[in-house]
This record gives C-alpha cells, sequence and structure tokens, in this order.
C-alpha cells in the first residue's frame, strides 16, 4: 500500500474526513501514560492541524490499540460519529485483523487455530494463557499458518478472533513460539531497537459513513528479518 505522508516519521496509510489510518512504528504508544512520552496520537493531531491548517483544538478518536514494541496497522477516528460506529464494529468482531509474526521455534502444526483462557496480572502487565476457564479469564482465539521458512525463524501469519490483553504473544508463548525479541514472554534476547517482531499486517474494515469495505496493508519495518519476507 503506498504511504500518503512519511512527515516526521508519520506513515499515513489513508485519510478522509472521517478516518485516519496510520502504520505504527516499534516504540510508539497509541495514547500517553505514565512515561510522558508523546504519543502518537499527539502526532497524528499535530499533523492533521498543520496540513489543514485547523484552527483551535483537533478531534481525534483512539479507536483500537497496539502494544508499543508492536508495529502496523492503528486505525484513528476524525469524528465523534466515526468513532462511535467503528467502536461498535470492533466489539461485535466485524473487521478481519491479520498479523505477521516471527518466531524461533517451529510451530507444532504448519497451521492450527489456538483456543485459550487468558488471566491478566496488572501488576506486572502480562497476561497468562490456560487450556481449561479459570476464575477470572476471558476465553481466547485465533488462527495461525507458517508462510515462510527463514534460515533461523519461522513468519507466521495471524488471523484474530479475540481482542485480549497481549493475546498473540501471550498464546504463542503458550505453544514454545516465543515471538522474537519479547523478553517479556520468553524469548531469550531482546531486539537492537527494543520491539517485536509482531506486525499488525492488514486490516479489513466497513467505512464508518460510506459502509464501503476497505482494506489495508501496512509495510514491514525495516530489518535483515522483515526484508526476507516481503
Amino acid at each position: 500500500m503506498k504511504i500518503l505522508s512519511n512527515k516526521d516519521n508519520l506513515q499515513v496509510l489513508h485519510e478522509d474526513n472521517h478516518i485516519i489510518v496510520v502504520n505504527k512504528r516499534v516504540g510508539d504508544i497509541v495514547q500517553g501514560d505514565k512515561t510522558g512520552d508523546k504519543p502518537l496520537s499527539e502526532v497524528v493531531k499535530e499533523y492533521i492541524k498543520d496540513k489543514y491548517d485547523k484552527p483551535g483544538n483537533v478531534y481525534l478518536g483512539v479507536v483500537h490499540r497496539l502494544d508499543r514494541p508492536t508495529s502496523g496497522i492503528l486505525v484513528f477516528a476524525r469524528t465523534s460519529k466515526a468513532l462511535s460506529r467503528l467502536n461498535e464494529t470492533f466489539k461485535n468482531k466485524e473487521n478481519q485483523k491479520t498479523y505477521w509474526a516471527v518466531v524461533k521455534n517451529r510451530p507444532p502444526k504448519e497451521c492450527d487455530t489456538l483456543i485459550h483462557y487468558l488471566t491478566r496480572n496488572p501488576k506486572n502487565n502480562t497476561s497468562k494463557a490456560h487450556i481449561k476457564e479459570v476464575p477470572n479469564s476471558k476465553k481466547s482465539s485465533l488462527s495461525y499458518k507458517i508462510f515462510k521458512k527463514l534460515d533461523n525463524y519461522f513468519a507466521l501469519e495471524i488471523d484474530l478472533h479475540t481482542g485480549r490483553h497481549h493475546q498473540i504473544r501471550c498464546q504463542l508463548t503458550a505453544i514454545g513460539c516465543p515471538i522474537k525479541g519479547d523478553l517479556k514472554y520468553g524469548f531469550n534476547r531482546s531486539n537492537a531497537d527494543g520491539g517485536i517482531h509482531l506486525h499488525a499486517r492488514k486490516l479489513v474494515l466497513q467505512h464508518p459513513t460510506t459502509k464501503e469495505k476497505l482494506t489495508f496493508t501496512a509495510p514491514t519495518p525495516s530489518d535483515s528479518i522483515w526484508n526476507s519476507i516481503k
């Protein structure tokens, strides 16, 4: 997909009067947190304000999130009506989210559907996958397939069926396949950029006002591993 703008390292994949779709970089936070680092939402607001010479505050609604060490497609709403409608479609799982992940260990099967029950530990900001339902757990489901064998790694394509906290990271670790660079979930060493090899590759959604079916694809970050997959 063509990048419409790369101003200040902001990769804009699509924009109209109702939504703006960007390719999040590793390390970007979507909304402000205790770190005090400038969030991507503010960068996008500044981009809109500058490009369209808007006076006053710029409205921008956060529709969904990606973990800080993860890259890929992120959608923001430019109107409250768009935010409300997009929130509803994400809540009802009407959108199709596809991720790419790089793991060192070969998964047990070439392709499979994983179902676990996830519990969250807010103290260390992690989730744990259980085979059977346990108290305060949430059912989590995804499908994966190996789509490329690299020299030392395997590239997986993942279709997400539910949207739980750290779901992909947690479920892949549960089958012995932590994502490259993901120290929090058992990988043995970090990536140089502090990120992990998990990328929100594709998103299919219905436009909040026109109802048109839109498909977005985000280029992967540029490093030797991702470049060998393209």
